[in-house]
């Protein structure tokens, strides 16, 4: 009976063994193939780029415009206009953080803390 015992252990730990290298390539892949992340990636690179900011500017002007000098707007109108307006301020949000100096998330490294920008000891 002992003799059976161990050999089942070792059956287990042999099948163990296949499934984590079977398994092990599965885990260290990137991830890079989904079906959806060339769209998404071609969609974000539509609205960050230069075309974008104009149709922003364009949107913001257009609708700015007709809630300011449009007189009598019906509920309707005036309501599509808000809407482009915050379709403007949406798609330039990247050149409006852009203009602040931001290019996006800086994640600093644990030790390389730079506190000056946090008014820290600058003054004394």
């Amino acid at each position: 009976m002992p003799h059976n015992v161990r050999r089942a252990s070792i059956a287990r730990y042999l099948i163990a063994l296949i499934f984590i290298a079977v398994a092990t390539p599965a885990f260290a892949s990137s991830g890079g193939g989904l079906p959806w992340e060339g769209p998404l990636q071609q969609i974000q690179e539509s609205i960050t780029g230069p075309v974008a900011g104009f149709i922003a500017l364009a949107a913001v002007a257009v609708a700015g415009g007709m809630l300011i000098f449009g007189g009598e707007l019906n509920d309707f109108a005036r309501r599509l206009m808000y809407v482009v307006l915050v379709a403007g301020i949406l798609l330039g949000a990247t050149q409006i953080v852009g203009l602040f100096g931001a290019s996006g998330a800086s994640i600093a490294l644990p030790g390389q803390a730079d506190l000056s920008a946090a008014g820290e000891g600058s003054d004394g």
